[in-house]
């Protein structure tokens, strides 16, 4: 899980740098995409047992 909540991260930082954003837009945009996609599939793997 940290793994992708690093990688959304990173990849959100690289963005932001590429385009040239004073502010976060994309840092904030993927890290929290990233923790509501595993809050979710965790909620949906715990229903199934």
């Amino acid at each position: 899980m940290l793994l992708v909540i690093g990688i959304a991260t990173w990849g959100g930082w690289e963005l932001d740098q590429y385009l040239g954003f004073e502010f976060p837009l994309f840092t904030l945009l993927l890290s929290i995409t990233s923790i509501v996609g595993l809050i979710y599939k965790l909620i949906k793997s715990l229903e199934n047992e």
